[in-house]
Formats: structure tokens, sequence, C-alpha cells
């Protein structure tokens, strides 16, 4: 519900966020605290990383320290100015005069220009909206990641300038209320524009051992491959104030896209804090091909909307699936655009800009083949037409950075390969559940999806361990063959497990169609037949590691220990064409 009394007297007139504290911050000793825009630059080397209050808030404060760097330093411009910035302790110096000469802009109060927001922003019926509308942690009133309550909420200056960040970063799309002077209000209204700008990327960042290691290896070099740095392109806060319309426009650069207006907002206060809000829609933007503008998202390319808009190729922000661990994307992150198959049709993925970055960094050999990089994605997942966060994936992969060679490209492959591998071998497992289901019965789905997540979960620290293992192999193909024996060995285990706990019905078997016709499926013809799956997804020398203490069964022959019945090996078909 909005308020529409007017908000009474501010007392408090400024709160400067370069001198104030308001940023959080784990330091190397493992304390949290908060620290100003000067501090958390002067103190970088001596703080492990900025800590929000959702993963999420925290990729987008981390948006607004590189568009800082970046636009104090004007650059870097190339590799070679990058090196000198990581050899100089002092690189972000700079930075101290820089919020010198734009500190107004950084006044989260500013009676003309106050940061991230537009002065006098308003709705017909001046109402005043509580500030669930921009705490991400109660969506639509409802208590979600923390136990706040909606009702009376406030916050302090310090909690309300991250909440305007992430706002403008992830806000829900929907229905909001029109402001005065925007010619896109209909009744009072603006319909959906969308969520804000980062909220439709899958976020990936380079994560150092410190913040100036973690700021370092995102700050890309403007000559950097496949991304397109305008002269101009500058962050909000050196453009005009905007007004409470939105402005259709293309972004010239990171600068522009780490602090693009998605809303429009006022933040309404008094000497205590902050206790309401009026919101709106911004700057429209469309997510379609601005691949080489925002390094900070792996992309997709889309023959859907090829299709739509007559173009091609078409790339749209790959976004993060909660569902689906980070190890499993891998080939989103390291495969290169030129090593995708046909190098005469566009890439199916594009790395994000970043990686591209931290690629050059390798082959040039600014950092060790061996170094290893811990990569984090960030995301919201959203519902109901985008006006709800659902879900926030926060994960992270340790890639040698090998793997993104550009030159010696075999590690990445045998990196993607390996991921593939567990891939096709979950399938496997899958198909066997679903076939044991089928044969006593049951519906197939629930079962199937049920193993395919235990299968997963199964195989993501073994796969985890065995890439940081990768770094300093001699022989990718050989680890990789180790690779699979491992995986033979976790999921023989697993369908050991599965067939043993098939029940009588599964035993006994039913006629089930296939492709080829009918067939007698039981418990041990689905065996043969996720062995033989199993044996195809994971080709490697005989015996190839699996478990034969496992389950009490022998792998590869289809035949379990126990001494229900098996097929008839007349009933038995190609387990491949049969489905």
């Amino acid at each position: 519900m909005a308020e529409t009394t007017a908000e009474p007297p501010a007392v408090s007139s400024s709160f400067d966020l370069t001198a104030r504290p308001w940023i959080g911050v784990l330091d190397v000793n493992g304390r949290q605290h908060e620290v100003s825009l000067r501090q958390v630059f002067a103190q970088a080397g001596s703080l492990r990383r900025v800590v929000g209050d959702l993963p999420t808030q925290e990729f987008a404060l981390l948006r607004l320290l590189l568009a800082i760097a970046h636009d104090a330093l004007d650059g870097p411009q190339d590799i070679d100015e990058w090196a000198e910035l990581r050899d100089d302790l002092d690189c972000f110096a700079p930075v101290q005069a820089y919020l010198d000469a734009h500190r107004e802009r950084f006044d989260l109060l500013h009676p003309e220009a106050p940061f991230f927001q537009t002065a006098g922003l308003h709705t017909a019926k001046n109402e005043i909206f509580p500030l669930n509308r921009i705490v991400a942690d109660v969506p639509n009133g409802e208590p979600f990641f923390t136990a706040r309550r909606p009702d009376g909420l406030r916050l302090t200056f310090a909690e309300a300038a991250r909440w305007v960040v992430h706002a403008h970063a992830y806000d829900t799309s929907g229905i909001k209320s029109g402001a005065v002077g925007d010619d896109r209000v209909k009744g009072g209204k603006v319909y959906p524009l969308g969520t804000g700008w980062v909220g439709g990327l899958g976020g990936v960042f380079a994560e150092g051992d410190t913040l100036r290691d973690t700021l370092l290896l995102n700050l890309v070099g403007a000559d950097t491959d496949g991304l397109d740095i305008d002269a101009g392109d500058r962050p909000a806060w050196r453009r005009e104030p905007p007004g409470p319309g939105g402005a259709e426009r293309a972004p010239t650069g990171p600068r522009d896209l780490y602090t693009w207006q998605s809303r429009r907002l006022r933040l309404h206060h008094d000497h205590d804090g902050v206790h309401g809000v009026v919101i709106g829609y911004g700057d429209p933007l469309a997510s379609r091909n601005k691949f080489r503008r925002e390094p900070m998202t792996s992309w997709r390319r889309s023959r859907t909307q090829e299709k739509k808009l007559g173009e091609a190729p078409v790339y749209l922000p790959r976004e993060h699936d909660p569902a689906r661990a980070a190890w499993r994307g891998i080939a989103s992150l390291v495969a290169d655009r030129t090593d995708q198959g046909q190098t005469s049709q566009p890439a199916a993925n594009l790395r994000p800009g970043v990686l591209e970055w931290i690629a050059r960094l390798v082959t040039d050999g600014h950092l060790e083949r061996g170094h290893l990089v811990r990569t984090r994605v960030v995301g919201a997942a959203y519902g109901t037409q985008q006006s709800v966060i659902d879900d926030i994936v926060d994960d992270h992969l340790l890639i040698p950075v090998v793997l993104l060679h550009r030159q010696d490209r075999i590690y990445g492959r045998q990196a993607v390969n390996a991921a593939d591998d567990a891939d096709l071998a979950v399938r496997a497992l899958g198909d066997l559940a679903a076939d044991l289901a089928a044969a006593a019965g049951s519906t197939p789905d629930g079962p199937r999806d049920g193993a395919r997540r235990i299968g997963f979960d199964q195989l993501e620290q073994p796969y985890r361990v065995w890439l940081a293992e990768l770094a300093s192999a001699d022989d990718p193909f050989e680890l990789r063959s180790q690779w699979q024996g491992e995986v033979r060995r976790l999921l023989g285990r697993l369908g050991d497990r599965l067939i043993e706990a098939a029940g009588d019905a599964a035993w006994q078997g039913r006629t089930v169609t296939g492709k080829n016709g009918t067939v007698w499926l039981n418990a041990g013809l689905a065996d043969t037949w996720f062995r033989a799956r199993l044996a195809k997804a994971l080709p490697g020398p005989a015996g190839g590691g699996a478990d034969t203490d496992a389950g009490g069964g022998t792998p590869g022959t289809g035949m379990a220990a126990s001494p229900r019945p098996t097929s008839n090996p007349d009933d038995r078909t190609d387990p491949e064409t049969d489905r």
C-alpha cells in the first residue's frame, strides 16, 4: 500500500558515499565491516571481497567499483598498461582525486542530483511506497531471503544506498506507478518493460585472493577482442541527471552498462534514515547482441530470434539456471568462439568478455599456465512474468587459466569433453531409473529426474577436483581417461543401488512398447541396457575402473547378483534405438 501523505521536512541533508561507510566488505582476516568508496579502493589489497545483503547485491556493487576504476584510470587502454597497474601496489591512488572531482554526484541525499536517483520524482497522487519495492528479500511483501518484515520497514542510509544500486541492476518487472513527466504513463501506470539490466544477464566475474586482485582481473583492456568501447563511454554520474522519463539510446561501453539507469528512483527519508521510495522505469535496453558492450556474461546464439527478426546471428545473454551447477556449463565459460565446429558459421556460444581478457593475459604470459582463477557466477531467476525473484544463483568454479589459452586449446577442450562425459553418463543413469519404473508399471519421468539429480550431485565434487588437477597435467588426454573411469565407477555404483532397490514388480517385468515394437522389460534387461549406454557414453579400456564390489553385481555383463529373474536374451534390444 502506498502512503499519500506528504513527506515531512528532512533533517539529514547529505550522505556522502565517498566518505561515509556503506559498502560491506570482508577483510583478509575474516572480519566483516562497512567502508566508504575512498576506503574500499585505499584498502583493496587487505580486503578479501565485497559482501552484499545478497550475492546479486555484491555483483552490482562490484560493477559500480569497476566503473569507478575504469573511469578514474581512463583505462587500461591495453595489456601493457594493465601490467603496469598490476605491478603498482598503489595503482588505485588516482581514484581518490577522481572521487573528489565527482563528490556531489555521490551524495545519496543531494537536493538536485541524488546518487542514482531523480530529484523531485513523484506520482500524480504524491504516493510514497514501502521499501519492499527495492529490498529484494521481501518481494511483494512476503519475506523471502530474510525474516525482515515489510510492515513499517526502515533502512539506514548505508542500507538504502546498497539497495538503490541493486534496484537499477535487478529490479523486477511488472506494472509500476507512473511518474509525472514520464510520457509512457497510461492511466497513471507504466506497463512492464522488463527487469533491471543485470537481471537479464548470467553474471560472471573472476575472483582473486583480494579485492585488489578481483578488480584488476576484471578491469578489461579497451583493446580487448570482441569488445567495443566508444571514446565517450562514461558512467551515470558523468551524465546529466535523469528526468522522470526513459531515454532510448545505445550503450557506449562497460562504464555505461555497469551503471545503467534501468529505473527512476527517489528515496524518502528523515533524520534517522529512509522510510519510503518512489520507483518507476528508467532507460529501456534490449539485451539482443550487446556482447560487444557487456563483458560480464556468457552469450548464446538464438536461432528462434534469428527467425523472428530475420537477422543473423542473434546472441542473447546466457542466464543461469538455479538447478544447474556451474561446472556443468563450463563450455560457455571456456570455449573459444573460434573453437566450436565450423569456423565459417557463427559460434553457438560466446564466453564472457572478462574471460576473453583473462585468456589474453595467459596467452601473452601475464598469468602463469598453472594459475587457478575462481570464476563466480551470480544471477537472479524470476518468476510470474518477471514480477518476482524466485531464486538467486551463486556458484563458483576454480578454472586453471591454461583452459583459456588461445593457442593451446587442448586443455580447454578436454575440460568441456569431460563435462559432456558426465552429462551422457548421467543420462544413462536417468534412463535406468525410467526403465525400472516402466518395468514396474509406474510413470518414468519422476524417477528419471530424481536419478539425474543424484548423479550430478555425485559427480560435482570429483569434477571440481579433477579440473584443478588439469592445471598441472602433462597429458590432458590421459587425465580425461582417468575421469571417465571415475565416472564409470561412481555411476556404476549408483546403478547397482537402483537395481538392488527395484521392487518385485520391476523384477517380474511387463510388456512395454518401444520404437522397434514390444519387449518384455524387467530389472535385468534395464540393467543390461544401462551398462551398454554407460559403455557407449564412456568408451575406454575394458573394465575401465568399474567398481565390481559396489553392489555385488558384475558391471558390463547385465547380470545382477541377486537371484531374481533376468530377461530372456532373445528379448534384449538395442538400448539406443528401442527408446
